[in-house]
């Protein structure tokens, strides 16, 4: 019996050196997400009408000659322009980057005239991929025990999920927003567990995949201040006084990028979001939208319009790009203008927050299909393989605002512990760990509430992207600590010994 333990120990302690739980969880999601995004027939995510502000700017157009297919099935072939390109992108971001590297790798490997969407695929696929295995890293060490593989194995649940691989096939902003993400969260949290001597190429990587996040997609603009909060947690850096004013210059420019990211979207889509943040909030959840409006100032009539999309599927009541829409209402609808809306109709938007609040975890996209053509598959049709975390937390997580605010506070207070015993002991892991924890706990208080004032409840599982990707970064960090046994305090030598 002696002897089969010592087997078992001696072939345990062989499989971790051979594939430690980074490695492992990378390999299962690299699995897992290639079957859905590269294996005949292909899946991915339908064009809901947004295509254009990623494609044309970057020289792909919707080849001749073909039936383009909006919301029912992916398509997987696109043209590429040969010749002078006229359209401007409409808003400044950093996802061209990753479009230009994908139309890159498709002439150097495919064609030159015709892009396939796998290409796409293949860049969202490698950003992510070094994503899990940075979390799964910082996640686990410097633990040595099986718990470890409970914990890469929680990492492919969550983010090994369908309902996040099925962007990487398309030109949505999210799938670079995920894989930047886990490069942030995961630099932070390994310089907090001191993994590497050099502390400078961690927080290299934190301020320049954050940077890109912020300004990938014009909704992320309010993000800055959340990773200004996450950035303060660098000034406790024990040694790092003379770097200090470098860090200062980085929140600076954390916050630039914010500015300019809003400060530069385009007329086009400032009036998509001022249109739809009307009709799909202001005239929403109220038994008297007309009222409503009068007492704004705004014309009765607007009042037709609720739920219409900007870009109507069927029969609009009114053209929404009109000019006279754009004359006669849009003018009106400013910021200042929704922000005093709401704030003398509070039921109707704690109602709009409660709505937000049941689609929080509702990650996997259902306006679009998510299978080409080719495959057979009736328009619409949904992926359903490897969706079981997606299902689980959409239908069971609470859908209340008031208990994500609840929750916020839970989280917060029991990070603080390890923050104030920390700082008495000088270490430092919890202090970053609490400042990490808090900027993303903004994220998954504050997105929803900027999402319904500035569109609506239109298209929330893309707008509220960040928020289960916050919360879902924090329930693995915080099971992480448990199992780990450093929740109130920074890690110790011995204590996974049990």
């Amino acid at each position: 019996m002696i002897i089969w333990k010592r087997r078992l120990r001696r072939a345990g302690q062989i499989f971790q050196k051979l594939m430690p739980p980074p490695l492992l969880a990378v390999l299962i999601c690299a699995g897992l997400a290639g079957y859905l995004i590269f294996v005949p027939p292909i899946n991915g995510l339908a064009d809901n009408g947004d295509y254009y502000r990623a494609m044309y700017s970057n020289g792909i157009y919707k080849l001749l000659g073909t039936d383009y297919n909006y919301f029912g099935y992916v398509t997987q072939k696109f043209g590429l322009m040969k010749y002078f390109n006229e359209y401007h992108s409409v808003n400044f971001s950093s996802q061209p980057l990753f479009v230009k590297l994908a139309i890159g790798l498709n002439k150097l490997f495919y064609s030159r005239s015709v892009f396939d969407i796998r290409f796409m695929g293949v860049v969202n696929y490698g950003l992510y991929l070094g994503g899990i295995y940075m979390l799964t890293d910082a996640l686990t060490y410097p633990a040595k025990r099986f718990r470890n593989y409970v914990i890469a194995g929680l990492v492919v649940l969550v983010f090994g999920d369908a309902s996040f691989t099925l962007y990487f096939n398309s030109f949505f902003a999210e799938p670079q927003m995920l894989g930047l993400t886990l490069y942030s969260f995961s630099s932070i949290l390994l310089l907090a567990r001191q993994r590497y001597q050099r502390r400078w190429p961690l927080i290299l990587i934190y301020l320049v995949s954050t940077l890109l996040l912020i300004a990938n997609k014009s909704q992320n603009a309010p993000l800055a201040l959340s990773f200004v909060v996450v950035t303060l947690g660098l000034l406790f850096l024990p040694n790092f006084k003379a770097q200090r004013p470098y860090l200062f210059v980085g929140m600076a420019v954390v916050l630039i990028t914010g500015g300019l990211t809003y400060k530069l979207i385009g007329k086009e889509f400032v009036d998509i979001n001022s249109y739809q943040t009307f009709s799909h909030g202001v005239l929403t959840q109220t038994d008297d939208p007309s009222k409503a409006l009068a007492e704004g100032g705004v014309d009765e009539q607007y009042a037709l319009m609720q739920n219409q999309d900007y870009y109507a599927k069927q029969f609009a009541t009114i053209q929404a790009s009109g000019p006279y829409v754009k004359k006669n209402l849009l003018t009106k609808l400013g910021f200042a203008w929704v922000v005093k809306y709401y704030a003398t109709h509070l039921k109707q938007f704690g109602r709009l927050l409660d709505l937000a609040a049941a689609d929080v975890m509702i990650t996997q996209v259902k306006a679009v299909g998510d299978y080409t053509k080719a495959s057979g598959a009736p328009p619409g049709k949904q992926v359903t393989f490897f969706t079981l975390y997606s299902q689980v937390a959409g239908a069971f997580f609470p859908q209340k605002f008031a208990f994500n605010c609840l929750l916020a506070m839970a989280l917060l207070m029991t990070y603080a512990v390890g923050f104030y015993n920390d700082l008495k002991n000088h270490e430092f892991e919890g202090i970053l760990r609490f400042f990490l924890v808090a900027g993303y706990l903004t994220i998954f208080i504050f997105v929803p509430v900027i999402s319904i004032i500035g569109d609506g409840d239109a298209d929330l599982a893309k707008h509220l992207f960040m928020v289960p990707v916050s919360i879902d970064l924090i329930f693995l960090l915080f099971i992480s600590d448990v199992l780990n046994h450093r929740l109130w305090h920074a890690y110790r030598q011995g204590a996974d010994a049990s």
